[in-house]
């Protein structure tokens, strides 16, 4: 693959070759969620990442690109968080008294259809724009079970470390929740 943002992937050995490290990372990610391995699930992120979840609202035939979803750094949202509100969930988890976490609930992530959007190498730095689906299934104490469905966009930056996230943007489809609070990291 060659340097610069590609409008139009070629799909060769190389693009099938990233699209696989890409899936190994996400599933590496997804593994760490489930086996409560939080501290280390927060390492996957870059210190300058962005976290968003939007809520999505019902609107007007034609009026789903300007007002579906809400935006970044403006209004209310699921989730608008940085490297630090990510560290201080998971540090409120790992405390042991976290009201809606205690006992810890059993989740299952289910990731799939990996998409590369595009592919940029500028300045030594290489970032990938990637879209997934996700499934997230929840149990809590006995008889509490929640199904959350939606898309990821993701940006991972390739570091002295390996993939990072860098931007993630999650949304669920579904305006309403019905879980009784929202502890699940996507």
């Amino acid at each position: 693959m060659s340097s610069g943002t590609q409008q139009h992937l070629v799909r060769d050995a190389d693009y099938y070759r990233l699209k696989s490290d890409v899936e190994d990372f996400l599933n590496t990610e997804a593994e760490l969620l489930d086996s409560r391995q939080f501290q280390e699930w927060l390492e996957l992120f870059t210190d300058d990442v962005s976290y968003f979840m939007p809520i999505r609202r019902n609107v007007k035939f034609g009026q789903h690109a300007e007002r579906e979803n809400t935006r970044a750094g403006k209004g209310i949202s699921w989730f608008d968080e940085d490297k630090w509100t990510l560290g201080k969930r998971v540090d409120q988890i790992l405390t042991g008294v976290h009201y809606a976490e205690e006992p810890l609930s059993r989740v299952c992530h289910l990731v799939s259809n990996v998409q590369l959007l595009a592919v940029r190498d500028e300045g030594g730095q290489r970032e990938v724009d990637v879209r997934s689906r996700f499934l997230v299934y929840q149990n809590r104490v006995e008889y509490e079970t929640y199904f959350f469905v939606g898309k990821r966009t993701d940006t991972l930056r390739w570091t002295d470390e390996g993939w990072r996230i860098a931007r993630r943007e999650v949304l669920l489809d579904q305006n309403v929740l019905l879980a009784k609070n929202l502890t699940t990291f996507f």
